[in-house]
């Protein structure tokens, strides 16, 4: 096996040691070619003419076996040249042709819209920023396409990407206005967060922000004044629940996570208990979305519940927006030993991808139900299509919101922005479009169906009263009793939760006797 390399045009540094003399000089015929050698080092200066320098960087008995080896043989076939410079021909013209055809196509509108842009810049009434002209320009465009194509600008990037990630930097609460004072009200700390840390508890009022009246800035503002680097810090004025004077906290922001998979509620050192409350060995789990943490902390609750012997599983993914399809297939895994979990189709029906189970699920044998409603969109729904038409699981509820289209995220301006452009649509192992179009009708196929008999539609005021029972469920704060309701964060969910109670009756008929 030879050991060296030709180096063309370029003189290698070794040739340039002026301590180095010559030892050996020849002449060699390769091919039709004589060449002229001269070996200096471990180095072979090797001309063909005056144009072609070539060095060979390898021993002496390694070139003379290179030259033996090929001696007879031209460097490359005349033929084959000729071949290569064709090929190269024809295919720029080629891609000149595409070009010139690509242009035409949009040529003009891409004038007219230039055009447009000079219009305004020179006269609309007052000066335009031209970014901000860029960015509408390319979200009216994604508008026109569908509700879930769009153009995610800078502005909104690290957002976007927080929610895929579960987690950001922040200090860790979650606020509302309070609609008849206008106040900010803090609804809930999250679990050892900064904010928990230092003493604020739901019900808290912030008055200011760094300095600032809170009441007279825009939430958007105020999540963007809490939210930051970690490590940095921001300064709260917090009137605390039954205090008269506020006080001043510096909280220091650190890496918040957001968790996706939650219980029924919290023990007493504020972690989630995944049992439902008043009903032994019933497993009761929350899916809040579909990040790039939520197979592995499903994995955990299943764990945490199988120690202690749960004997079935109400998956609750009621309000579940949807996610990563990644996440959304693992899940399904889980629970499924084989046959197809999704598949998509791109333009003209065409099957771009399938899933299947691997054949591992762990809790394949687990009774379980699926609780979902009319929140329920895009991955959760995939879960629930699933194990419904595997037969897996019963689904209790209300009919799907019908989201079943693939957004593929394409970096832009070297990732300063993003296109989420869809690109194919869900079809559930049965063969049906998940997807509802804007001319479906309700009685087409389209979504998820409760089963038979287990369909479960709330009123608004139902829908209101159980998703207030809930909040309080999942404060984090010495709870105390409402004046109206003094016992209301302890009452058990399904006597205040009719889908819920629905979902224990299909649980307790796949349970043995």
């Amino acid at each position: 096996m030879l050991s060296g390399w030709f180096l063309q045009n370029s003189r290698h540094p070794l040739l340039d040691n002026q301590g180095l003399k010559d030892t050996k000089r020849g002449r060699h015929r390769r091919g039709s070619h004589a060449v002229s050698v001269t070996y200096r080092y471990r180095a072979i200066y090797v001309t063909d003419g005056p144009t072609n320098v070539w060095y060979w960087i390898g021993s002496h008995e390694d070139y003379n076996s290179f030259v033996g080896s090929t001696r007879k043989r031209p460097l490359m076939p005349r033929h084959n040249f000729f071949v290569l410079v064709a090929i190269a021909v024809v295919s720029v013209v080629c891609f000149r042709q595409a070009d010139s055809a690509h242009r035409t196509e949009y040529g003009e509108m891409f004038d007219t819209f230039t055009e447009v842009l000079n219009k305004v810049d020179k006269h609309y009434l007052r000066k335009v920023d031209n970014r901000l002209l860029f960015e509408g320009a390319l979200q009216g465009m994604m508008a026109k396409l569908d509700p879930y194509s769009a153009y995610i600008d800078p502005d909104h990037l690290k957002e976007f990407k927080a929610s895929l990630e579960q987690k950001f930097g922040g200090i860790g609460i979650e606020v509302a206005r309070d609609p008849q004072t206008n106040r900010l009200t803090i609804t809930s700390p999250m679990a050892d967060s900064p904010a928990y840390k230092q003493g604020i508890r739901a019900g808290d009022t912030i008055v200011k922000i760094d300095g600032k009246n809170a009441e007279a800035i825009s939430m958007q503002e105020i999540v963007g004044r809490l939210r930051g680097k970690e490590g940095e810090t921001v300064r709260l004025t917090v009137l605390h629940k039954g205090d008269t004077e506020p006080v001043e906290i510096a909280i220091q922001r650190a890496v918040i996570p957001v968790p996706a998979v939650l219980g029924d509620v919290r023990d007493a050192d504020n972690h989630w208990n995944f049992f439902l409350a008043g009903h032994e060995g019933i497993g009761y789990v929350r899916v809040t979305n579909f990040g790039e943490n939520t197979e592995k902390e499903l994995k955990a609750a299943l764990a945490w519940l199988a120690e202690r012997h749960v004997q079935g599983l109400i998956l609750d993914l009621r309000n579940n927006q949807g996610g990563l399809l990644d996440e959304a297939t693992k899940t399904c895994d889980l629970f499924l030993e084989h046959g197809r979990i999704v598949s998509t189709r791109g333009r003209e029906g065409v099957e771009t991808k399938t899933w299947d189970a691997s054949g591992g699920a762990p809790y394949a044998q687990l009774p379980m139900v699926v609780l979902v409603n009319q929140f329920t969109a895009s991955a959760s729904e995939i879960v629930a299509a699933c194990l419904q038409d595997h037969h897996r699981a019963i689904i209790v509820g209300q009919r799907t919101w019908g989201k079943g289209t693939v957004q593929n995220v394409i970096p832009l301006e070297h990732g300063r922005s993003l296109l989420k452009l869809t690109t194919a649509s869900y079809w559930r192992p049965n063969g049906q479009d998940i997807h509802r179009y804007p001319d479906d009708k309700d009685q087409e196929d389209w979504g998820v169906q409760p089963d038979s008999g287990y369909e479960m539609k709330l009123s608004d005021a139902e829908l209101a009263t159980v998703m207030q029972h809930r909040r309080q469920r999942d404060v984090i704060a010495e709870r105390e009793p409402t004046p109206e309701d003094p016992d209301a964060a302890d009452k058990a969910p399904a006597d205040v939760d009719p889908q819920l109670q629905k979902a224990l009756e299909a649980l307790q008929s796949l349970l043995p006797k």
